[in-house]
């Protein structure tokens, strides 16, 4: 079955250009060009991946977004930030509010498509292997049910949190580089991934700082980070 995407834009000629291209990729399209309707949508149809746009007329997409993380039905949804925002600090924003990709306007929709299949992959992926749970300190990620408990209570991660968790655990106390983060976490490299992928370790390390999970992500100064078990 297609893996449907979600649209979301105030200009009606932006979201039929980049559902054409979905489209013609293979996807199906939901489109909407307001915040409530969006929120209604992603709660009825659970789409695959959500295109939000940061500037809606009623709500803003930063507030959607936070509402979609709030909702545990539709938390682990993806979401890819389109915005005409270029300032570094609100493309920042957008990562730290729980968004697992930003792309600027004026865009190429190809680079729509691939950075939503790259998002799918890495967030849908492994299917085409068995399944292991992974567990250090009292955290425990289980694969298929797409969920991370600390000492038994589930932890809220975003998509790009969670499958960045899961690279941390399947080899606690190694240090990845930024590159291999990127390659075997993002699956595709842009100008200024570098920075996105830091956005994303600050999240995760503040989550799991704030429920006493017994690991920590640690900086290796020079080289990137790596996770260590603590209790």
């Amino acid at each position: 079955m297609p893996q449907r995407i979600l649209v979301v834009d105030d200009d009606r000629q932006i979201t039929r250009l980049v559902s054409a291209y979905l489209e013609h990729a293979g996807f199906q399209t939901l489109t909407a060009h307001d915040g409530a309707t969006a929120l209604r949508l992603a709660r009825s149809e659970r789409p695959d991946l959500m295109v939000l746009d940061l500037m809606l007329p009623d709500i803003d997409g930063a507030d959607l977004t936070r509402a979609i993380r709030a909702d545990p039905h539709i938390a682990a949804m993806p979401i890819i930030m389109l915005t005409a925002r270029v300032d570094d600090t609100d493309r920042i924003v957008g990562l730290e509010l729980g968004a697992d990709d930003y792309i600027t306007k004026p865009f190429n929709p190809r680079e729509v498509v691939a950075r939503v299949r790259a998002v799918l992959r890495r967030t849908g992926g492994g299917t085409s292997q068995p399944a292991v749970l992974l567990e250090a300190g009292r955290v425990r990620l289980d694969p298929d049910r797409h969920e991370v408990t600390v000492a038994g209570q589930l932890l809220n991660l975003t998509p790009t949190e969670f499958h960045l968790l899961r690279i941390f655990l399947s080899l606690p106390g190694h240090a990845f580089t930024r590159r291999e983060l990127i390659e075997e976490g993002v699956g595709y490299e842009y100008e200024g991934m570098e920075r996105t992928i830091d956005s994303h370790i600050k999240n995760l390390r503040r989550k799991l700082e704030s429920v006493d999970a017994g690991i920590r992500i640690e900086t290796v100064y020079g080289v990137g980070y790596r996770l260590k078990v603590v209790a």
